[in-house]
């Protein structure tokens, strides 16, 4: 598969609808996405697609709307559903720096999410896995290294503020076993 072939064309697409706020409607004719021959190996067929399959996609799933301004001209905005899959494009993206040294600090994730928000509990545990954290327990999670502003984007995203707790810890009970599972050893 070339470098061309695992382009996100979406994601590239609401990121471009936000960056401009509103695309004019030559977006969705064949060769009018300038800003697309920026990216590697684009021929007219990919334009073409991107243009007439993408966009038109984004619309039937409600991502982005066709408008029109005071002067007739149509045009693509972001829609509120479009905002949320482009939060959770950059929330792909999340990483967590790893300093050269430990702190000696282990970061622990406490949450109490209720049964009706078990979706978004689900997402949280997922996510926590993804980021290289250790279940101590259901609701229990360590990390070794300063995160507090990923889990801070992670409440926001998913409205959870008070649900989730933060703590820095100097200690754990027996951690050699965690040690040895994140390499600190």
């Amino acid at each position: 598969m070339t470098r061309a072939e695992n382009i996100n064309y979406p994601k590239i697409v609401l990121g471009v609808v936000v960056i401009a706020g509103i695309i004019a409607i030559g977006a969705i004719a064949p060769n009018a996405v300038q800003l697309l021959d920026l990216l590697p190996n684009q021929g007219n067929k990919k334009k073409s697609y991107i243009n007439k399959i993408v966009i038109k996609k984004l619309i039937d799933k409600k991502l982005v709307k066709i408008i029109t301004d005071e002067k007739g001209r149509k045009g693509i905005k972001l829609t509120k559903l479009g905002k949320e899959k482009l939060k959770e494009y950059k929330l792909t993206e999340l990483t967590i720096k790893k300093p050269r040294r430990w702190d000696k600090k282990y970061r622990l994730i406490i949450f109490d999410i209720k049964e009706w928000k078990r979706d978004k509990r689900d997402k949280i545990r997922r996510w926590l896995e993804k980021l290289g954290f250790i279940r101590l327990q259901n609701s229990v999670w360590v990390y070794p290294y300063d995160c507090e502003e990923v889990i801070a984007l992670l409440k926001a995203n998913y409205q959870i503020g008070k649900e989730v707790l933060y703590i820095e810890a100097d200690n754990i009970e027996n951690d050699y076993w965690l040690k040895k599972s994140f390499d600190l050893i």
